[in-house]
């Protein structure tokens, strides 16, 4: 097991990367209808990313609170973000589609 680093640390990389922040406020806990589709389709987009990371996703973290839930992703680049956003081949795009529905 690793040691406790009693320093402030941060980590290194080489180039750019984009910091993108996505959450959910659920303001009335009994409409499910309205969260529920959104919170549910985020797990399998992040299992997505996880198994392939030539799509741009370097880190995730997700802080779970009540009412809002966040997500803090960091990306390669804004073009590997906008490539998955937009992408018919992978989950988030027909996700976007059903939630603006």
């Amino acid at each position: 097991m690793a040691g406790i680093i009693d320093r402030r640390i941060c980590a290194e990389i080489d180039g750019s990367f984009v910091l993108f922040l996505i959450g959910i406020r659920i303001n009335r806990l009994w409409k499910v209808g309205s969260w529920g589709p959104t919170f549910s389709a985020m797990g399998p987009m992040i299992a997505e990313l996880s198994r392939k990371p030539e799509l741009g996703l370097l880190h995730n973290r997700t802080h779970f609170g009540f009412p809002a839930t966040m997500l803090v992703q960091y990306w390669r680049s804004l073009d590997h973000l906008q490539a998955f956003a937009t992408s018919r081949d992978q989950l988030h795009l027909p996700a976007w589609t059903r939630f603006n529905k």
